[in-house]
């Protein structure tokens, strides 16, 4: 059983709340706009942190965080891009990606809403864990906390931070 914290779109803010929020995770995960390779070493040094860069990111972070990033985790294959539209309506690059790399998990982050869906065509979760930083239109901060339990994706929590 892996206990997963979701975090996006950080823009070189980070709460100090996040770090109660994910005490328990085994593993963080960022979609992307860390804003600043700080954010980065901090998360990585609190829990194992897995990432992709996202438009806003410098060469710093582009240098350590590939653009898109597939793996497996416990029975469940994941792809993690920044942006990538989400069910149905995926940018035309990400939607060739996912029909080859055939997630059950795909996460994106970009538009700021948080939005957990499930795509029937392509039988994948989508996850989008909406902004925490504080630049952007959003009035809400957002972050997802979920367990991924061999080939389960269970206990999704939303975590708002306002």
């Amino acid at each position: 059983m892996t206990k997963i914290g979701l975090i996006s779109d950080t823009h070189n803010y980070l709460d100090d709340t996040v770090f109660e929020h994910f005490k328990n995770c085994d593993e963080i995960w960022h979609a992307g706009d860390f804003g600043t390779i700080d954010i980065a070493n901090k998360l990585a040094a609190f829990k194992p942190l897995k990432g992709v860069y996202g438009n806003i990111d410098g060469q710093d972070i582009r240098s350590i965080y590939p653009e898109k990033l597939q793996w497996k985790c416990e029975g469940i294959e994941v792809f993690m891009k920044h942006i990538g539209g989400y069910p149905p309506n995926y940018n035309a690059v990400t939607k060739k990606e996912l029909l080859m790399a055939h997630p059950k998990l795909f996460i994106s982050g970009h538009s700021h809403i948080l939005k957990v869906m499930f795509d029937e065509k392509i039988d994948c979760l989508y996850m989008n864990p909406g902004a925490a930083g504080k630049q952007g239109w959003q009035k809400v901060r957002t972050l997802i906390r979920f367990t991924i339990d061999k080939n389960d994706i269970k206990d999704c929590e939303v975590i708002e931070l306002d």
